[in-house]
């Protein structure tokens, strides 16, 4: 996916506060995208690539992803559940206020984010900032795989 699926003004974003932007499709999070995550990280914890120890010797039965793989998702999902900003020149990943990984993520599994807007402010002529309350759900699993307020702020 190049970018996100639609727009909204500021005017509109900001009429959205505290309403839910959307929600995602699901990715699967497979052994596969476990390895390269591992290799291209150098965290090559059994519990991420070591199925047949990770089942003998944890609670999970496998292996499970990474936190920061589950995580790094959040780029795809928000692409296709936030609008982007009409007139915006580029939009930054600016932080965290809040993160928790709440739930592991075994591999096969797949998960998709929730996405709802806590916050938008255009804070100076030509810069705005957005707080997103997400979500990583599971699917079938009763808890989130991770819950945080994400901060992203864009440039007109």
């Amino acid at each position: 996916m190049d970018g996100p699926v639609r727009q909204m003004s500021a005017e509109e974003l900001s009429a959205r506060i505290g309403t839910k932007l959307g929600t995602s499709e699901w990715f699967e999070i497979n052994q596969g995208m476990i390895d390269a995550f591992a290799d291209l990280t150098q965290d090559h914890y059994f519990i991420h690539v070591d199925p047949q120890r990770a089942a003998a010797s944890t609670p999970f039965g496998g292996t499970i992803a990474h936190g920061f793989l589950t995580l790094s998702m959040l780029a795809p999902m928000a692409y296709q559940a936030c609008p982007v900003v009409e007139g915006s020149k580029t939009n930054v990943n600016y932080g965290f206020n809040r993160l928790r990984f709440v739930a592991p993520v075994p591999s096969g599994s797949r998960i998709r984010g929730h996405f709802t807007l806590k916050s938008f402010d255009v804070q100076v002529k030509r810069r705005w900032q957005a707080v997103y309350q997400v979500e990583v759900e599971i699917e079938g699993q009763p808890k989130p795989a991770l819950v945080a307020d994400w901060v992203g702020a864009g440039f007109f």
